[in-house]
């Protein structure tokens, strides 16, 4: 199953990120939609994110919440440069293909030189993965 643009989910536009053929583009594409104060990133699941047990690849899970988290973060400070300094990822399920994988973030703590931010990878309201990181301002102390 692949997103094209004409496959894309009621409500959700594809995001296009950094560069046209950077990691973005590989894992993608990435979905989001405006939820609330914030936005919810997704993807659609293929054949190309799948393990070999057909179950999503944990690493795939691991990029989309970096990605949706640093989003949300990078949103949260006014759109300034920031990085992941430490991430955290709970497997508690399996997302399989044809899933709309969707993460949505919120940030815990913002100080002057680093983010707190928690997260929740689901499908269909089902929780896949929990998230947690701390990212880093750049340009800050």
């Amino acid at each position: 199953m692949t997103c094209e643009m004409d496959a894309v989910p009621d409500g959700w536009e594809v995001r296009h990120f950094g560069q046209p053929d950077g990691y973005s583009a590989l894992i993608g594409p990435v979905l989001a939609r405006r939820t609330g104060d914030g936005w919810t990133y997704a993807i659609q699941v293929e054949p190309r994110h799948l393990n070999v047990r057909g179950a999503v690849h944990g690493g795939m899970i691991a990029s989309l919440a970096d990605h949706a988290l640093g989003m949300t973060v990078w949103e949260a400070v006014g759109r300034q440069p920031c990085v992941t300094v430490q991430l955290n990822i709970h497997y508690v399920s399996a997302a399989k293909l044809g899933d709309l994988l969707e993460v949505q973030g919120e940030v815990v703590r913002a100080t002057r030189s680093v983010v707190f931010i928690r997260g929740l990878v689901s499908v269909a309201g089902r929780s896949v993965a929990m998230a947690d990181g701390v990212w880093k301002r750049l340009g800050s102390a």
